[in-house]
């Protein structure tokens, strides 16, 4: 893992440099925002960044955004006053962590951002066929293309793939096609000259450059654009690029993995993805199934996250009952193992009994996910419309999210990530909805440490 670390706090944050190293990441240290952007800029990536307080933090998330920069933050001082760890976290931060650092509490946050996000867990027989083809071909340098349902786990099995390969001590950089808007998606993967475009302030490296000796993810490939493919395609044959602006090619060593859930080939057929570049990408194609078509992966990640989430909510592990355990299996699970994750989460943060009961597993107003002659899925949704329309006639659309939002964090414990991921959108907007709300004077949950600090 990459770690970055802005400040210096007289050496308070030398030791958390020292511990993260300890533990194996990777430390660049720079003395401002400005020298870190630099730095970010010219090919040295990072996947957390830690901050201390006195910088302001809403600047550098402002100027990360701005240059498409995409990296949590964790802010650190040597302030114990909960105000402080809020104006933090509003800023824009994850978390606020106290200094001098706990070596405990930066192995948290390091496993939290490099290893827990990323477990692999299977038990299914489909599952381990296909983990034996993984195995076998990660190793050479060859293109991988893992195609499968949204929220199957490609991500997950592009970064084993990766880690069984040569290039595992080398960057692993993850693109999301699908989310860069397509007039800045060249500039993302290629990088760009200063001025070569409204916006270019400086030279940007990059993921490709950034990625060089290691691997490079181009998630959901099927929403490039056609003219961006062939770019693409020249990178991936000659092995060289051109920075937007750029007067001469560039080198690249690396390795490139594609996912999609859209069918390629019928795509190809449409004349919506290039059929040269299929072939390149599709040297090796990683087939995820469907978490419905391996059934005894279910049970097995349904106790990874009820453990997992128990952990992070800071709430007694529970074991996931029989009658639960029947409810999980008889769910077709369209969203998949993510899906199934949000699904635990709200369970774990619900329940109070010895076991994670049934009623706990069902749509969050206690309705029953069968019955009515429906499969679970469809019998849920028709409950749950039910109830909300039973309970939110005569609320404007701003009252809904208002008070949709602040259930969620109440039952997330103030954790704002957490809440992010269940409400299905970004911690920066999740943060832009609570200052609103603060600034109207609505009371809003603090995180569980901010409140232990106010006693």
């Amino acid at each position: 893992m990459r770690l970055m670390i802005i400040g210096s706090l007289n050496g308070e944050l030398t030791a958390a440099t020292k511990m993260a190293m300890d533990r194996g990441a990777q430390v660049t240290q720079a003395p401002d925002i400005d020298s870190a952007l630099k730095d970010l800029r010219s090919g040295r990536g990072a996947d957390l960044m830690m901050v201390e307080v006195h910088h302001d933090i809403a600047e550098l998330v402002a100027r990360l955004e701005a240059e498409h920069i995409h990296i949590p933050i964790v802010a650190c001082g040597v302030e114990h006053d909960a105000r402080v760890a809020v104006a933090a976290i509003q800023a824009g931060a994850k978390e606020y962590i106290p200094l001098p650092p706990d070596p405990e509490l930066i192995a948290a946050i390091l496993e939290a951002v490099a290893a827990e996000a990323h477990a692999l867990i299977y038990r299914d027989g489909k599952m381990q066929q296909l983990i034996a083809l993984a195995d076998k071909i990660a190793a050479s340098g060859a293109s991988v293309l893992i195609t499968g349902e949204s929220g199957t786990g490609k991500e997950v099995i592009a970064q084993y793939v990766h880690s069984r390969s040569a290039r595992a001590n080398k960057a692993f950089i993850c693109v999301n096609c699908a989310a860069i808007p397509e007039n800045l998606l060249e500039s993302e993967l290629f990088g760009h000259e200063k001025g070569s475009f409204t916006g270019a302030i400086a030279r940007r490296i990059g993921k490709f450059e950034e990625a060089h000796g290691g691997t490079l993810l181009l998630d959901e490939i099927s929403e490039m654009d056609t003219r961006l493919q062939a770019k693409l395609l020249r990178a991936i044959q000659e092995r060289v690029i051109d920075r937007v602006g750029g007067a001469k090619p560039i080198s690249i060593d690396i390795r490139i993995i594609a996912t999609s859930n859209r069918d390629l080939v019928q795509a190809v057929r449409e004349g919506a993805f290039r059929e040269d570049l299929f072939y390149r990408l599709n040297v090796v194609n990683l087939q995820l199934p469907p978490l419905r078509e391996r059934p005894t992966d279910i049970l097995e990640l349904a106790d990874h996250f009820a453990k997992k989430y128990a952990d992070a909510n800071g709430v007694p592990h529970r074991r996931v009952s029989g009658d639960a355990r029947r409810l999980l299996l008889d769910n077709p699970w369209p969203g998949n193992v993510r899906e199934l994750e949000n699904t635990i989460h709200r369970a774990v943060l619900l329940s109070s009994g010895a076991e994670i009961e049934a009623e706990a597993i069902r749509s969050p107003d206690g309705a029953s996910a069968a019955g009515n002659g429906l499969d679970p899925a469809a019998a849920m949704a028709a409950q749950t419309a039910q109830s909300v329309t039973r309970t939110l006639v005569g609320q404007t659309v701003a009252e809904v999210e208002r008070n949709l939002i602040l259930e969620t964090l109440g039952h997330c414990l103030g954790n704002r990530t957490h809440a992010a991921n269940i409400l299905g959108i970004s911690i920066r907007t999740l943060r832009n909805k609570l200052k609103q709300y603060t600034f109207e004077g609505i009371e809003v949950p603090l995180p569980r440490e901010a409140r232990a600090a106010l006693g």
